[in-house]
């Protein structure tokens, strides 16, 4: 492992990790700060911003701490170019930009829950990973 590796994580793994308390999820995210870069694109970045403010969240922290979380994934999260290239293997069609992104640029791993990303693993040679396997492997 070397500090160029990009790591990069769906919207429901960050939402778990920072609003609903999966430390496995919070973990995963710190580690691979650690050993190299989190990417993503603007529009991931629109929808986790656009999820965070969801007033479902209120039961678990508060919009003003929910805004301070997105402030520091703002400087944490590296926002690329959106890719060129688009993916259609996915069965939940808007999971696929996590693949696009992935394979643009090479990314080490894809960090997830969702089942529907995971049954690909790996993916072109990419690992898509529950935190708890990446804590494992990483």
């Amino acid at each position: 492992m070397k500090k160029t590796d990009l790591f990069i994580f769906d919207v429901n793994t960050l939402v778990s990790a920072f609003l609903v308390g999966s430390f496995k999820n919070n973990d995963a995210f710190r580690r691979a700060l650690q050993i190299g870069f989190v990417i993503t694109t603007h529009k991931v970045k629109k929808e986790l911003a656009e999820v965070f403010v969801r007033e479902k969240f209120d039961q678990y922290i508060s919009l003003e701490e929910r805004i301070s979380i997105l402030s520091f994934l703002e400087t944490q999260i590296i926002e690329l170019a959106e890719p060129d290239e688009r993916i259609f293997v996915c069965r939940d069609e808007k999971d696929n930009k996590y693949l696009d992104i992935a394979v643009h640029y090479r990314a080490s791993c894809i960090i997830t829950g969702d089942k529907d990303l995971l049954v690909l693993r790996p993916f072109k040679n990419i690992p898509i990973l529950s935190a708890s396997d990446f804590l494992k492997i990483f």
